[in-house]
């Protein structure tokens, strides 16, 4: 039995699913992966597929990544791949469009993309980036624009300001 309040939040929750999700390529922080589960949980997104096509990272495990997003690992599935065909499969069958977040000169402003229907928003490691095997996969390319000196965010903050611009 649960109270009455706690029905209540659940369904405001499923309420409030989004209709897109996040792609992790080769991120390798389990502190930034935590993160950005965090932040899906928030803006009501209920998967994230997480992809490691580095041999060197294909050891990980989904017990492994379940760890790192303490909190919300009952809220959100992981779906953990090795192979970028495999994950691609997948995420078309639930998803029309996948955004690269890549900074070169194609790239268009988050502010001016239609982030209305379902996406997937693909985010790459830490310091590589999205490697260009994945990036064929895309459909268009994203950036949030800045303009300070550093043109780069920590995959986390990124991730979060381009979440909470595709729920708003």
């Amino acid at each position: 039995m649960i109270s009455e309040r706690r029905e209540e939040k659940l369904r405001t929750v499923a309420a409030n699913r989004q209709n897109f999700t996040v792609i992790l390529e080769n991120v390798h922080n389990p502190h930034n992966i935590g993160a950005v589960m965090r932040t899906c949980d928030a803006v009501g997104i209920y998967e994230v597929y997480i992809l490691y096509t580095d041999p060197r990272q294909r050891s990980i495990t989904l017990r492994d990544l379940q760890t790192t997003s303490t909190g919300v690992k009952k809220w959100v599935d992981i779906h953990l791949f090795n192979d970028s065909e495999s994950c691609f499969k997948a995420v078309r069958k639930k998803y029309n469009k996948i955004y690269a977040t890549h900074l070169n000169a194609d790239a268009k402003s988050i502010y001016k993309t239609d982030l209305t229907e379902n996406v997937a928003l693909m985010f790459g490691n830490e310091h590589a980036g999205l490697t260009k095997e994945v990036l064929s996969h895309a459909d268009g390319n994203i950036l949030i624009p800045q303009v300070g000196m550093a043109q780069s965010l920590n995959i986390s903050v990124a991730c979060a300001v381009t979440l909470y611009e595709t729920m708003r």
